[in-house]
């Protein structure tokens, strides 16, 4: 494998879990690729660490959420290929070159990729349910290792989530995740839609792509944007939709991924009103909390 990638991981005070992400990216990749974290306040070590370990860095003294923070990685970012990862999620053997292979395979780069992730606990639209443990001190690496290929998977469709891959290019033409979904709420949906948008039709998610995820839950220390009305109000239908009609998310795989027209406005009249309400009712978004004039938005390295 000849192609890196640039893999940006968003951190919060989660030190323990991105050391294991970053160590199975080093130990299970087929080639070196360029790792950047942002790390959202560090008052844990991760700033320090994340320099100790020479990796490329974004930084902020508090929390500012995923969506700015993985935008102000791409500043970082060296290589073509933009890969998304949390910091809770430990990669597989062949996760990259299985996505490395999908790219070469490709005409062009109108394209947005997806792994599949092994979880220990929830239901997936798509994906693999099987407990290998939540935590540090119950994970078993080395039966994760002797197992994650023998769960039966097909490649699918509907690719939003991450470990999510897309060309440098076409990032810049969508302008990466939204921020007004900060902290993060619906922004990995949101950015599908701007990727339909702007004429990509390759949503793939690839099955031999495997990672694990933990599923930590950082979003119960933060207060949620009201992601689902924001999407509603921004696109004139629902996530829901999006997926049930446009990118047809955890359908198997075939040459045919994506609708090419919206849904037409009768057909979904009834999101319409909805939107309608909110607007007429003032629902709020959740808080809006922009940084101060004086105040260190990053620090790059």
């Amino acid at each position: 494998m000849k192609t890196p990638f640039s893999i940006i991981i968003p951190s919060w005070n989660n030190l323990l879990f991105l050391k294991l992400c970053v160590a199975s990216i080093r130990k299970n990749s087929a080639t070196q690729h360029q790792i950047i974290v942002h790390v959202n306040e560090g008052s844990d070590g991760t700033l320090q660490w994340v320099r100790d370990q020479g990796l490329d860095y974004t930084y902020s003294k508090h929390n500012i959420g995923v969506c700015l923070a993985c935008n102000m990685m791409r500043t970082k970012v060296k290589t073509d290929y933009i890969l998304y990862l949390n910091d809770d999620m430990y990669v597989l053997p062949g996760w990259d070159t299985v996505l490395a292979a999908e790219v070469d395979s490709l005409p062009d780069n109108r394209f947005f990729l997806s792994g599949t992730m092994i979880q220990p606990h929830n239901s997936l639209d798509v994906g693999i349910l099987a407990n290998y443990g939540d935590s540090l001190e119950t994970f078993d690496e080395e039966r994760l290792l002797r197992e994650y290929m023998s769960h039966p998977m097909h490649d699918w469709q509907g690719a939003t989530w991450p470990p999510n891959l897309m060309h440098r290019d076409i990032w810049d033409i969508v302008g990466g995740y939204s921020i007004e979904y900060t902290p993060g709420m619906y922004s990995d949906p949101d950015l599908t839609a701007k990727l339909w948008m702007a004429g990509v039709r390759h949503f793939k998610g690839l099955a031999d792509c495997r990672v694990y995820h933990f599923e930590t839950r950082s979003t119960t220390r933060v207060r949620k944007n009201n992601g689902h009305l924001q999407f509603l109000l921004k696109w004139g239908i629902s996530n829901s939709t999006l997926r049930r009609n446009l990118t047809r998310l955890g359908q198997p795989w075939t040459s045919q991924p994506s609708a090419n027209h919206f849904p037409p406005t009768t057909t979904h009249l009834k999101e319409r009103l909805k939107a309608a309400f909110a607007i007429l009712t003032g629902k709020q978004f959740g808080p809006i909390q922009p940084l101060g004039e004086k105040e260190q938005v990053y620090e790059q390295h």
